[in-house]
């Protein structure tokens, strides 16, 4: 009867599909009838999926909220999307219809389309948004981005307040989405490294507040789970690492040399775990004995006081040992220990943000300490701290190559303070604490922003001083394998071509069976005026310009703060000089390779 009443109205659908759609509903029940009603509006609400077919799970029936919750993640090394995956999860528990999104493959203007919306953000290098997130990121600043009166939204916002540009970000979408009209369900989190617990309490708040703003509609098919875009994960994750063995940790620097630099490999026989090129390996490390007694001996404790982190009871010195980082400083600590100590000297710093900068990224915890030997209480100590997390290292191995171990290249962070010597916390495990056969707690983190083009034929160039040679030494191991016939070219730079050419034996072999088609060096300390691997780059711009225009993908990892930057007004300035462009259309085409995949970067 109700098909009926509808075909005498103006209706899109034509007289053959009203009469197929009576047929079917007369032969339905009212339950069935309810289900496919709701099942219909789930595809029209989905419009990003790809000529409107969406799978269904088998959930009944249930009343469901008009409108939906839609989770962005911007994500460089993983953690945003591991943050945001996890909420989605909640979501789907909670009956809260979901999708979740990369922010490099959401559509700006799909935003007017939203009710609910939660970004979850991290920064890359100095305030920049993550590769996968420029192009949104752009598109909200701009004047096609569309008024968002009608959606509510939320973010959080992850970082490190070691840097600068402190969650940056995630402050810009905040400030964009408000702009543009969008309401907060709630203010903005902005989580330093130690970020789960607050992530986690403020997604909790996040659906509450979700759940009390999306209203109830007719009944509908639950395809929460069909709209998801998480992948399968290993059992072995950061919260649950695998106890893997140390094969060998080899100094691979000269006798002479002014650094340490390791050759770590690591067996994970039996584990399951697989990578790729460009991913990387988290690995738990536990802190020295020896510098956590210097801790305790600076807060006048003995380490036998009882505390308890996350609900558990432990000796201080155990949970300085396994669960505290108490190595790096940072400027919150350095804030707190000033107000607690009253140091007259460190109260001096608080008042300038760049010198505190400065200060807390070139002290250790134990330094900051002695500036004014104040007794604690195991709570105030603890009150200081950040918890341990684990550091991640570009993995130097394909598995086509090694199989069942992972490769490292670990600079031990190694410098003198008076007549001490200190010590990283993860490398000097690794380097120095750790024997072979010992155990050690890893995962991998995936990293889908540095990966080798899918089409073997290209060419690559890659810049990798220091031990950003690291996922360059397996992105050989990986085009060899495969047979790639793309060329490689390989621009590594260090201090002394005798002490610090890592690799050295390796790259040769590579040279000369044609794999590697080019290797340029620059070693900054051989000469009297210093070469850098970006000098390298400007002295054969011709070249960087021809293999780009032969649709090169050009990759760099090492460090963010000075290499990094100077590689890319590098490359600007070549495209400019070489390709005849102005300068902005110089940096629009760089830009423009990055939101391609032709220019990534993994940098620290």
């Amino acid at each position: 009867m109700l098909l009926k009443e509808l075909s005498a109205l103006s209706s899109p659908l034509g007289d053959q599909q009203l009469q197929l759609l009576q047929q079917i509903a007369e032969q339905m029940s009212p339950q069935q009838f309810a289900w496919v009603s709701g099942y219909l509006w789930g595809l029209s609400q989905n419009q990003s999926v790809e000529g409107g077919q969406l799978p269904v799970s088998s959930a009944p029936v249930a009343t469901q909220p008009a409108g939906r919750l839609t989770i962005i993640y911007a994500s460089q090394t993983g953690n945003a999307k591991g943050v945001a995956e996890a909420l989605e999860q909640k979501a789907i528990a909670q009956d809260i219809p979901v999708s979740l999104f990369s922010a490099g493959d959401y559509k700006g203007k799909n935003l007017a389309k939203e009710t609910h919306v939660i970004v979850v953000s991290s920064t890359n290098g100095e305030g920049e948004a993550p590769d996968d997130a420029m192009e949104l990121h752009e598109f909200l600043q701009s004047k096609k981005a569309p008024k968002l009166n009608n959606l509510k939204y939320g973010v959080l916002a992850l970082g490190d307040s070691s840097y600068e540009f402190f969650c940056q970000t995630g402050k810009d979408f905040d400030e964009y989405l408000s702009k543009l009209g969008a309401e907060a369900l709630l203010d903005r989190v902005d989580c330093d490294v130690d970020y789960e617990a607050d992530a986690s309490a403020w997604g909790d708040a996040a659906l509450h507040k979700v759940k009390e703003t999306l209203a109830p509609a007719a009944p509908a098919a639950q395809v929460a789970v069909a709209q998801s875009t998480s992948a399968a994960a290993s059992q072995y994750t950061k919260q649950n690492p695998y106890q893997a063995t140390l094969v060998t940790s080899q100094k691979i620097t000269g006798r002479d040399s002014t650094k340490d630099v390791r050759h770590v490999e690591i067996d994970l026989e039996d584990s399951g775990l697989t990578y790729q090129p460009g991913d990387a390996l988290g690995v738990w490390y536990e802190n020295d004995p020896a510098l956590v007694d210097a801790v305790l001996a600076k807060a006048g404790l003995n380490g036998d006081e009882d505390v308890t982190v996350d609900y558990e009871t432990l000796p201080l010195k155990q949970a300085l040992i396994s669960k505290f980082e108490i190595t790096a400083a940072n400027p919150q600590l350095v804030t707190q220990y000033a107000e607690l100590s009253g140091s007259k000297r460190l109260e001096k710093l608080v008042g300038d943000k760049d010198k505190l900068r400065e200060y807390a990224s070139a002290t250790q915890i134990v330094d900051v300490l002695a500036e004014k030997k104040t007794a604690l209480s195991a709570e105030q100590l603890i009150g200081l701290l950040r918890r341990l997390t684990p550091r991640l290292y570009s993995i130097a191995s394909s598995q086509e190559e090694v199989d069942e171990e992972v490769h490292l290249t670990v600079g031990l962070v190694e410098y003198a303070h008076g007549e001490e010597t200190r010590l990283g916390g993860a490398s000097g495990f690794l380097a120095q604490r750790l024997e072979e056969g010992d155990p050690v707690k890893v995962f991998i983190e995936s990293n889908s922003h540095f990966k080798l083009p899918e089409d073997d034929t290209k060419p690559v160039i890659m810049v990798g001083p220091g031990t950003g040679i690291a996922p360059f030494r397996a992105f050989i191991q990986e085009r060899d394998n495969r047979d790639a016939d793309g060329k490689n070219w390989l621009l590594f730079g260090d201090r002394t071509f005798t002490q610090d050419f890592l690799y050295q034996v390796e790259w040769q072999k590579y040279l000369k069976s044609g794999v590697l088609t080019r290797m340029d060096v620059a070693f900054s300390r051989d000469q009297q005026e210093k070469v850098y691997v970006q000098d390298k780059l400007k002295q054969n711009a011709e070249e960087v310009w021809q293999w780009l225009q032969d649709g090169a993908y050009i990759y760099v990892c090492g460090d963010a703060s000075r290499m990094a930057k100077d590689i890319n007004d590098v490359l600007i300035t070549i495209v400019e000089e070489q390709g005849g462009k102005s300068r902005e259309e110089a940096e629009h085409f760089i830009n423009q390779l990055r939101k391609d995949k032709r220019y990534q970067k993994d940098v620290y």
